[in-house]
C-alpha cells in the first residue's frame, strides 16, 4: 500500500488520488485534505500538526538533535579507538 505524502498515513486500495508531475515524479495522496495543503495551501509538513512528519520531529526532538547525537557518538567512538 502507498503512503500519502503528506500525512503518512497508508492509502488502502482503491482509495486515494496519484498526483504525476511533468518530470515523471508520482506523489499519492490520501484525502482532498492532504493535496490541498500542499499543492493550493502550500504547508510544510512539518509545521502542520496532524501529520506524521511532524510528530515524529517533536518526538525525536527533530532532525537536529539527532543529527548532534550522531555527530557526539561518532567523535566518542574516534576517542575511544584512539585510546
Amino acid at each position: 500500500m502507498p503512503k500519502c505524502v503528506f500525512c503518512g498515513k497508508q492509502i488502502p486500495r482503491g482509495t486515494g488520488k496519484i498526483f504525476v508531475y511533468s518530470n515523471g515524479k508520482v506523489v499519492n495522496f490520501c484525502s482532498n485534505k492532504c493535496e490541498k495543503n500542499t499543492f493550493k495551501l502550500k504547508r510544510k509538513l512539518l509545521r502542520v500538526k496532524w501529520t506524521e512528519a511532524y510528530r515524529k520531529e517533536k518526538t525525536t526532538g527533530g532532525m537536529r538533535a539527532a543529527k548532534h547525537k550522531a555527530e557526539e557518538a561518532a567523535s566518542q567512538a574516534n576517542q575511544n579507538a584512539e585510546e
